[in-house]
């Protein structure tokens, strides 16, 4: 099975470094699963599967990752996101109705500085439409999405080093 974050880390096989990822199998597949859960859940609520992979192009996009956006801008193409789902990829889509600018506002407050995030925030989500389950799956994704890019980044910083 491919794993995205050995891929995008460009760790080779059967260097020092690939050794000790393989000493955490089960940590990187883990990881995997919870990509394609948070992208591609079977269930996915009011966040289509495009515009979840859109919003984590976007995210990537916001952490200067453009191996990682292109990855999930290919996902979106793949889920049949709409021309308005690819638009939210975008960094200067701001969105074209009240519940996806709300969602892109929240997705890019989240991703540059969670921590300035308030119940104000989670209210202008609520208040746009969003019900609160699809609030929790925002949040899982821009959650996933910030880990992944922290995980890819340290290890290509480690395989720069070796």
């Amino acid at each position: 099975m491919r794993d995205l974050v050995i891929d995008l880390a460009a760790i080779e096989p059967g260097s020092g470094l690939a050794a000790a990822v393989s000493k955490r199998a089960d940590i990187f597949a883990l990881t995997q699963a919870t990509h394609d859960a948070a992208i591609t859940p079977i269930y996915a609520g009011g966040l289509s599967h495009g515009l979840r992979a859109a919003l984590a192009c976007r995210i990537a996009r916001i952490n200067a990752d453009m191996d990682l956006a292109r990855h999930f801008l290919d996902l979106a193409g793949k889920a049949g996101a709409s021309d308005a789902e690819r638009r939210v990829a975008e960094l200067d889509f701001a969105g074209d109705d009240l519940r996806t600018s709300a969602l892109v506002r929240h997705a890019d407050l989240v991703a540059r500085d969670p921590k300035s995030a308030t119940g104000k925030d989670i209210a202008a989500l609520r208040e746009s439409g969003v019900p609160d389950a699809d609030i929790v799956r925002l949040s899982e994704l821009v959650a996933f999405v910030s880990y992944q890019i922290r995980l890819v980044a340290g290890l290509r910083l480690m395989q720069a080093a070796s």
